[in-house]
């Protein structure tokens, strides 16, 4: 990482900082997916020297305990979704989970169902949940704060029995893509393509972290039973796909998965060959697509930068694989495979070329979503925050 990088990343953190409240008057302005992206950039640039990234890392956690883990001040209920008091609001802010951020209310229960209207509409996201249990996890590694670990079991625990249900009790395990703001009733009842490998990466990692701190201090709870319906999910979903970000997703769970491989925390090999085959389908076809070659205004650059960060994820995966041949029992399939991702490798810094340009950021698309573009573009400067190693 270089130190030009490093500073750019730093000057678009400052202005988002001030622009969303976290560190100037402003009323904040807090969104989950863009915070959790920003806490976890904000955090690597602690690592690489400064006090001040570390600080605000700590306040924009507490900003958005704080705001998205209450009800909305539009809404007619008050204080935590959980329904804890406020003392015990404060010591588990996540147990209700945390609210999307977005700018209308949730739809309610006899309203009709509205999709485009429903993308403004707030209520939860799994996907947004686990990237926040993500930031709590890279938080509590980082600072060492055991709290922070707690916060992210309780936020998984939440968002699994929230989100998954069954459609009779002998049925397959199936999960809700948005629920309401307090987990009781679905917004968008189909499953989102990525969200049961969302869960079983994440759920995984913190299962990880959760052992060793339990080494050290408080035993956390179990999350054996989620990570084996996750599992059994992903098993039933096709996972290539055309859209940049959900390809940076794909790629950052390979990552994950060839860590924990690694590390010796779980044996699925085959899942890392089938992420590594769908990463490979899903570049292919997003390159007929031609999407990445017009101009910005025709781009989001959020999704794109979203795809920059997976492919920094995933370009640490061969000298994984490479140094624990014996755990991975490597094949010429899955080692085909890894060499022709990394031939999309470039692509990253052709996207962060192209959005770093002045002139690219004066198009509506990227104005009109500044925050989350600005966020990301910092995540892919700066990926050692958010890419951080699995401490076990």
């Amino acid at each position: 990482m270089c130190d030009k990088h490093l500073e750019l990343a730093a000057e678009l953190l400052a202005a988002f900082a001030t622009r969303t409240g976290l560190s100037s008057d402003l009323p904040p302005t807090r969104y989950l997916w863009t915070d959790a992206f920003a806490v976890c950039t904000l955090l690597g640039l602690h690592s690489a020297g400064g006090e001040m990234p570390r600080q605000l890392a700590l306040r924009l956690v507490d900003q958005v305990h704080q705001t998205l883990g209450r009800h909305r001040p539009d809404d007619r209920r008050s204080g935590w979704i959980s329904g804890l008091d406020e003392r015990e609001g404060h010591r588990h802010p996540t147990l209700g989970g945390l609210r999307i951020g977005k700018p209308l209310p949730e739809r309610g229960p006899d309203e009709p169902y509205d999709p485009r209207r429903e993308w403004d509409r707030d209520g939860q996201y799994f996907h947004y949940l686990t990237r926040w249990m993500h930031a709590l996890n890279q938080m509590s590694r980082v600072t060492g704060d055991p709290a922070a670990l707690r916060w992210a079991y309780e936020l998984a625990t939440a968002a699994h029995a929230g989100f998954t249900y069954r459609s009779h009790p002998s049925g397959p395990p199936r999960m809700y893509w948005k629920m309401s703001i307090d987990l009781t009733y679905p917004l968008v009842p189909s499953m989102g393509q990525h969200d049961p490998l969302d869960g079983f990466v994440v759920f995984s990692v913190l299962q990880a972290a959760g052992a060793a701190h339990g080494r050290e201090g408080e035993a956390l709870p179990d999350l054996g039973a989620a990570i084996a319906e996750q599992a059994a999910m992903c098993a039933a979903t096709g996972l290539a796909t055309d859209d940049p970000l959900g390809i940076g997703g794909l790629l950052m769970a390979t990552y994950q998965v060839a860590r924990l491989i690694w590390a010796g925390q779980i044996e699925h090999i085959a899942l890392l060959a089938d992420l590594v085959d769908a990463a490979v389908q899903s570049l292919t076809a997003l390159a007929r697509t031609g999407a990445l070659r017009g101009p910005g205004a025709a781009r989001l650059a959020f999704r794109e930068l979203g795809l920059a960060i997976g492919l920094h994820a995933v370009e640490r995966v061969p000298p994984l694989v490479l140094g624990g041949a014996e755990a991975f029992r490597v094949s010429r399939k899955l080692e085909t495979g890894i060499d022709r991702v990394a031939e999309w490798l470039p692509l990253k810094d052709a996207i962060e070329s192209f959005w770093v340009n002045p002139s690219n950021q004066q198009a509506q698309s990227w104005v009109a979503h500044e925050d989350i573009n600005t966020v990301m573009l910092a995540t892919s400067l700066a990926p050692d925050g958010y890419l951080g190693g699995i401490e076990l």
